[in-house]
């Protein structure tokens, strides 16, 4: 299973450019999430074993690693080796900026990172979700984590990765799961048109089902309170200003491109040649007016600890 990114197709660099939006996405949210309660799942030895789902190039870790703090274990999962490398240098890179000592490693072991805050020990697994999920070290982790991913995978994926999950009693937080809520400003009167398009594209199959999309969130949360978990969610939006900065611009740029790109393949594919005009129209307004755009994209973030014994 390889899906494209809900928002936009990313690849590193584009990874690289959304990252600083969902670190302020994920801080507003984070004090309604109880944090510590997944600090505490530690082994008998504090060790902190975390497993984390399409990790990118790391930075769910680069978030979410400082807030746990101690002594951490990452396994970092995902079906794209080419990734592998390009995480190790994200990871030294962000490990000398924040004044941590950086040691690289060879093949799936990335490196370790330490300071006198956190200590970190990096493994890389590439895996198929949809198939390989199995063979994942469940049983070894205190929380399994994932940023940006449930809205992209079916039902039956994620049922199967909350069960396994739940299975071996791991805490689990779900960062950034995109709601369906797309709010752009000024609004434009095909602004609905390109959303209802885009959102049927997303929800294609991506090789193991129709994707979830903007249901994803309530999936799991539903199928994690049944289980007897104690759940816990928050707002986590982008807020998007392209007179802020240029890195806002640069952003509703790949925004604007890549709804458009997806809302017209499906308008084409549906024999909807005329909608796919209007499409494009609204993209070439959308572009044309950047400094003066601002948008919304709406996000959930999850998280979940299990029953006691």
């Amino acid at each position: 299973m390889s899906p494209a990114r809900a928002e936009a197709t990313f690849d590193a660099g584009g990874l690289r450019l959304r990252e600083p939006f969902d670190a302020r996405a994920r801080d507003a949210a984070a004090p309604a999430l109880d944090l510590p309660a997944l600090a505490a799942r530690r082994a008998a030895d504090g060790l902190l074993h975390v497993l984390d789902l399409g990790a990118g190039t790391g930075a769910n870790l680069r978030w979410l690693a400082p807030r746990l703090g101690g002594r951490q274990q990452w396994v970092l999962v995902d079906h794209d080796a080419q990734l592998r490398e390009p995480t190790r240098e994200a990871l030294q890179a962000w490990a000398v900026a924040t004044g941590r000592r950086w040691r690289g490693g060879r093949g799936d072991v990335v490196g370790e990172l330490a300071g006198p805050d956190l200590a970190v020990r990096v493994e890389w697994e590439a895996a198929d979700l949809a198939h390989d999920a199995e063979r994942l070290p469940w049983r070894a982790s205190g929380l399994v984590t994932a940023s940006a991913l449930l809205d992209l995978v079916s039902a039956p994926v994620l049922r199967r990765l909350l069960d396994h999950a739940a299975a071996a009693r791991c805490a689990m937080l779900w960062a950034l799961n995109v709601d369906g809520a797309r709010r752009w400003h000024p609004p434009d009167a095909d602004d609905a048109i390109v959303a209802d398009a885009f959102e049927r594209h997303q929800r294609r199959d991506k090789g193991a089902g129709e994707a979830l999309g903007p249901r994803a969130a309530a999936f799991a949360c539903d199928r994690l309170a049944a289980a007897g978990y104690r759940v816990g969610t928050a707002r986590s939006d982008w807020a998007l200003d392209g007179a802020r900065s240029a890195a806002d611009a640069a952003l509703l740029r790949a925004l604007v491109e890549g709804d458009a790109a997806a809302a017209i393949a499906q308008a084409r594919e549906a024999g909807a040649g005329p909608q796919a005009e209007r499409i494009t129209r609204w993209r070439d307004r959308r572009l044309a007016t950047l400094p003066a755009l601002r948008a919304t994209i709406g996000h959930v973030d999850i998280a979940a600890t299990p029953p006691e014994r």
